[in-house]
């Protein structure tokens, strides 16, 4: 089946669109349209987050800002794709992206790997989940996590394929990428049912659980195959499709999962566009059009608003994995409703949690899917209540109106920080969304295409690869 492919410098925003419905011949992706300046803004003041707040010395950004916090390794994987990305739009010299970049990988490198309880940074080539931000040794008594050492990879391979010129810093860059990736022992991670064990502790050693779909995971598999040293098996892709649930949701038919995060992670560095493996081959579609679908239930959600939340509309939309107001329960509208703290909130066939909290981040991670619905979701949060959601960061990671107290105001409760794991995902995918970028320079690197090859993926820009 030859799918429709969608061309970057089609698949922009309207200028001035408006929030209402999308009408349903405008729901194709490669329908001309023209670029919104507001990503440009959104973006910088994102990317800004990432180069303030993360130390010059050891590279690791911190897990949330302004609250001191530990460094999240996933988050060190979404700060490393920043740096190529702000020198191609001027913001950082290419030197000072290659001086940060070598900066992170060296450190990362040289942190100490190794089964005890206190003092590594990670074992057998993969790292605990959040790091003493001083030194990068374990720190809350974190897991070794499997994904979140995936995705800081990805980040890793999107450099080395980034920084291609022969300078010595650059080649540095180059090689350090390399060992940090071929050092990772996947089959050590395989489960008794043939997964990827979700973690490992010194104390408990591996999870007997292993990574199954539809969800974030499909980076790390595609890692894992993809390795020159440690391969996994060409199976372990079947066992995370032969968990998929596929069905109809709002007027949609995709592989569900209910967080859009779930959606969005995995595409922020590869181009799902045109190709697919031997599961969606199946269906006619592509990850791309699946994850374009779920962000759409996500909006038809929040206007059918089964919860009755306040605030949701056309326009403000969007569950995740996000901060929430906290575990505890108030009076709404004269009945008691129950909140979360930090939780992943979704809607999907299969699963629905949901609090009243809406993460930007929903919304902004799913705009090169989705653009003509996002852009208009993220301009309106920009002027929610006067601007209160508008800051120095683009936008704080989370608000709920229906959570209102004395100490709230009638807006109700809006996040004080900013989580580098939801921050990414939004520059990184505006810039998919303008000029392909991340997605064009992971095209060049040798072990993603091997991995996607061998997960059974064809079509598109991977044949003749």
């Amino acid at each position: 089946m030859n799918l429709p492919v969608l061309s970057l410098a089609c698949a922009l925003l309207v200028a001035g669109a408006g929030c209402g419905d999308v009408q349903e011949s405008n729901r194709h992706p490669w329908l001309q349209m023209s670029w919104d300046p507001f990503l440009d803004t959104l973006q910088r003041k994102t990317i800004q987050f990432f180069l303030e707040t993360t130390s010059t010395a050891t590279g690791l950004t911190p897990d949330r800002y302004p609250t001191p916090s530990a460094s999240s390794v996933a988050a060190i994987g979404f700060g490393l794709t920043m740096y190529p990305i702000a020198a191609e739009r001027g913001i950082i010299t290419r030197e000072d992206a290659v001086r940060r970049t070598e900066t992170t990988l060296r450190f990362l490198f040289n942190l100490p790997q190794h089964d005890g309880r206190s003092g590594a940074g990670g074992y057998r080539g993969f790292f605990y989940h959040f790091l003493d931000i001083r030194d990068g040794t374990r720190t809350w008594n974190s897991e070794l996590s499997t994904i979140d050492t995936g995705l800081l990879l990805a980040g890793v391979l999107f450099c080395q394929s980034y920084f291609d010129r022969p300078d010595p810093a650059e080649q540095s860059v180059r090689a350090i990428a390399d060992s940090l990736y071929r050092r990772v022992d996947w089959t050590w991670t395989l489960t008794k049912s043939g997964g990827v064990a979700m973690a490992w502790r010194p104390e408990e050693g591996l999870a007997s659980e292993g990574w199954h779909g539809y969800n974030e995971a499909m980076i790390l598999y595609l890692l894992a195959l993809g390795s020159p040293t440690h391969p996994v098996p060409e199976r372990c892709w079947d066992f995370w499709t032969s968990t998929y649930v596929w069905g109809m949701y709002q007027g949609e038919e995709f592989v569900s999962f209910g967080p859009l995060f779930g959606h969005q992670y995995s595409h922020c560095w590869i181009d799902f566009r045109g190709i697919q493996d031997n599961y969606l081959r199946r269906r006619g579609i592509d990850y791309f059009e699946n994850s374009r679908r779920a962000t759409f239930s996500h909006r038809v959600y929040a206007i059918e608003n089964p919860g009755h939340w306040r605030g949701y509309t056309d326009s403000i939309w969007g569950l995740t994995a996000c901060d929430g107001p906290g575990d505890t329960a108030i009076d709404v509208d004269g009945r008691a409703r129950r909140f979360m703290a930090y939780s992943a909130r979704g809607a999907s066939l299969d699963w629905v949690s949901d609090d009243g909290t809406i993460a930007p981040t929903a919304a902004g991670g799913s705009v090169a899917f989705a653009p003509e619905i996002c852009t208009p979701a993220l301009k309106a949060m920009r002027t929610w209540n006067g601007g209160f959601l508008w800051k120095e960061y683009g936008f704080p990671d989370a608000f709920n109106p229906s959570f209102v107290t004395p100490s709230t105001g009638p807006a109700g409760w809006i996040d004080r920080d900013y989580l580098g794991i939801d921050q990414g995902p939004i520059a990184i995918m505006i810039e998919n969304l303008r000029s392909g970028l991340v997605w064009n320079v992971m095209k060049r690197n040798p072990y993603i295409i091997r991995g996607l090859k061998r997960a059974g993926f064809s079509g598109g820009w991977l044949d003749g690869k």
